[in-house]
This record gives structure tokens, C-alpha cells and sequence, in this order.
């Protein structure tokens, strides 16, 4: 599709830009829109985070200055924002307590509002420490999201777990994968990594892309990677910083990995490692997509993925293209390596499949959404 839009205001809304794979796919959203001629404003409670740098000239960066934590300040600084503005659209991703719907309610403007659902919400809450909000949130889901004017959810796993908890039927939340294969990131896997660990005559090398946080258990790649180990020559590198880190650093002493465990931080290119990788492994408890997983397709790299809720096994389908290991099981996580190694699925049929997530091909279907929204008037295409 070759989509051109004039006289249009796209405006996308999150907390901040930080390193994480939410915050990237958005902002390869904000560059497929802009790219068809769409106005496009990113948004932000802080402008902070490690993608700020990244962020295209034809995109407007928008300062709410939101500080406070309080959901209150982020949902007044952006009634403002709509007041001003009155964009056509707002998609509001990594809005969990839904700052949008209330600011367009309060603002009182026409713009309409798209929720895009990053996470498997019901895992997340878990998986935080239980606390007074994080008892309100599902019901703060069920009574917000459904004043949204339509839920973009990033696999069909996190649509079905939206619409359980905001009581409304699955089919109405429209399932688009995150686009994580652009032009740029398939550029970077081209780069050079001057590390010897990917020398030619070296072991192989498993990799590991994320959050040092409880989330993505890293605690259990890493004893997969012990019993690997105990049976052939290899490499862990996981690449991400996070509170986690001491932790693993402990864990890692204990099994005496230090000569063959690496942890080099964030990488502002780690599609590059996933290019030279032997095997790329996700340990995640849950997900919402899982876009370390779709890039590392798109390397051709093999993988070895837990079959967490949500994302992975749609990725993947269902195990066509890379090995599901139960959450949590190191043995099934190192058997699967080991033989992923030993017969690892061909590049080309992964480059293939990665296709599924291209940039062209979701911003079509982004495209489509904001066509049924807004109307002849406000967006018009050729």
C-alpha cells in the first residue's frame, strides 16, 4: 500500500523513551507514519530515556513535563497537550492506568483515542509487589479501556487477556504485531561487532537481549547455560541493564561462568550481536510481544524461546520456526539449545517469516485503523 496523508495530526503518547522493546516499537510507528506524511508527534510525560537520541527529524518531540509520578499529573499535562493540539489521533501505549481516555474526557476534544496494549497486563500486575494501585489497576482497566475508541492490542495472547479483564469481547481489540523490522535495524545487523568472542574459530555464542529484571529470568538462562556448558563449548552474553544485575553477577560467580558468561550492558545496536549469534534465547516469564524475538528472526539467527503468554508462540507459530520450552525449566531450556546448536533452523526460512513484522506492512495496517476513525475530512489518502 503507498499511502499518503495531508492535512493530518498523528500524535503518539508515552511515559518516556527508555530502552525497552515497547518504547521501540512505537517509535518505529512514529517513523512508518511519518514517512507516509502523516504530521506525527511523539508525545512524552519526561523526555528522557536512551532512545531520545534515535528519534527522526520529521517527528515533533512534545514535553508534557509530567515529573510526578501521580497519574493525575500526566493526565492534566496531557488535556493541555489535546487542547492545544487537537490531534486527528493519539495512540497511548505504556498508558496502564489509561491517562488518555480520562484527558480526552476532560479535555473535551474530538481526537480520537487508540490504547496500544504492549503487555500482558494480568502477568504484569502479578509481577509487581501487591500495593494499593496495584490492587485497583485491573479494575481501573475494566472501568477505562473500554471508554477508549479502539484497543490495538500486540499479540492475539495480550488481546484476549484486555478483553477478560475489560469485559468486553476479544474480537473487538484488533490483534498488530509490533513493527520491528525496519530498514535501519536491518542495516545495523550488517555492522561489524569487534568482539572475540565472535571470531570465527570461536565456541558459539548464545545470546540473551533484555531487562536485567525478574520479568525476563535471566536466573534461569543463565543455569540453562550451566548444563550447556557441562556438555560442549559455548558463550552467554545477555545484553540490557537492570536492577537485577548484582544478582546475576552472584549467580554467575557461584557456577563458576565467569570466563564464559558475559554482561556488557545496553547495546544501542544489539540486532549486530543478534547477526552473529549461534543461537538467540528468550527466558521471559511473560510478554506482551516479544520483539528481541521477531529481530533475532530477522538476523536468520536460530531460537529458543520460553512459551510464555504472550507473544513468543504466535512469533513463532506455535514452534514452526524456533524451539517453545515450558516457563522456568532450565533443563528444557538448555535441552533446547543444545539442540538448536546441533540442527539449528535454516536462515532463510526465518527471514522469511520476520517479513510478518516488517515496518510497510504494519504501518498498513495502522493505516487502516486510523482510516475507520477519523473522518473523509481529516485524513484523506491517495
Amino acid at each position: 500500500m503507498n499511502t499518503t496523508a495531508t492535512n493530518s495530526s498523528i500524535s503518539i503518547f508515552l511515559p518516556a523513551l527508555e530502552g525497552g522493546g515497547a518504547e521501540r516499537a512505537m517509535l518505529h510507528l512514529a517513523q512508518g507514519l511519518a514517512e507516509r506524511g502523516f504530521k506525527t508527534d511523539l508525545v512524552l510525560a519526561e523526555t528522557k530515556g536512551a532512545y531520545l537520541d534515535t528519534v527522526p527529524s520529521a517527528i515533533r518531540i512534545v514535553d508534557l513535563k509530567a515529573r510526578s509520578p501521580l497519574i493525575v499529573s500526566k493526565t492534566l499535562a496531557l488535556r493541555r497537550y489535546l487542547q492545544q493540539e487537537q490531534p486527528a489521533v493519539l495512540f497511548s501505549a505504556l498508558d496502564i492506568l489509561s491517562s488518555a481516555t480520562w484527558a480526552q474526557r476532560l479535555a473535551g476534544v474530538s481526537t480520537r483515542i487508540v490504547m496500544c496494549v504492549q503487555t500482558n497486563l494480568s502477568q504484569q500486575f502479578r509481577d509487581h509487589q501487591p500495593n494499593t494501585i496495584g490492587r485497583i489497576r485491573p479494575r481501573m482497566v475494566q472501568w477505562f479501556y473500554p471508554w477508549a475508541d479502539a484497543i490495538v492490542a500486540a499479540s492475539r495472547g495480550v488481546a484476549d487477556d484486555v478483553a477478560r479483564m475489560a469485559h468486553i469481547p476479544a474480537d473487538t481489540i484488533q490483534v498488530i504485531y509490533n513493527p520491528v523490522v525496519t530498514p535501519s535495524v536491518l542495516a545495523k545487523m550488517q555492522q561489524p561487532i569487534d568482539h572475540p568472542w565472535f571470531a570465527l574459530d570461536a565456541p558459539p555464542v548464545i545470546l540473551g537481549v533484555g531487562r536485567l529484571v525478574s520479568q525476563k529470568d535471566f536466573p534461569t538462562l543463565v543455569n540453562a547455560f550451566a548444563i550447556v556448558r557441562q556438555q560442549r563449548p559455548a558463550r552467554l552474553m545477555i545484553l540490557g541493564e537492570g536492577e537485577d544485575r548484582a544478582k546475576l553477577e552472584a549467580q554467575i560467580r557461584e557456577l563458576g561462568l565467569q570466563a564464559d558468561v558475559a554482561l556488557p550492558g545496553f547495546a544501542e545496536n544489539p540486532y549486530a550481536y543478534m547477526a552473529h549469534a549461534s543461537v538467540f534465547a528468550l527466558s521471559s516469564i511473560f510478554e506482551g510481544f516479544g520483539n528481541v524475538v521477531a529481530e533475532a528472526m530477522a538476523a536468520g539467527t536460530a531460537i529458543v524461546s520460553t512459551d510464555c503468554p504472550s507473544g513468543p508462540a504466535e512469533i513463532l507459530d506455535g514452534g514452526k520456526y524456533g524451539k517453545l520450552v515450558p516457563v522456568g525449566d532450565a533443563a528444557a531450556l538448555a535441552a533446547g539449545i543444545l539442540a538448536t546448536l546441533a540442527a539449528p533452523t535454516a536462515a532463510d526460512v526465518l527471514c522469511q517469516r520476520a517479513q510478518a513484522f516488517s515496518l510497510d506492512r504494519v504501518v498498513d495496517q495502522y493505516v487502516d485503523v486510523l482510516a475507520r476513525l477519523t473522518p473523509q475530512n481529516a485524513l484523506r489518502a491517495s
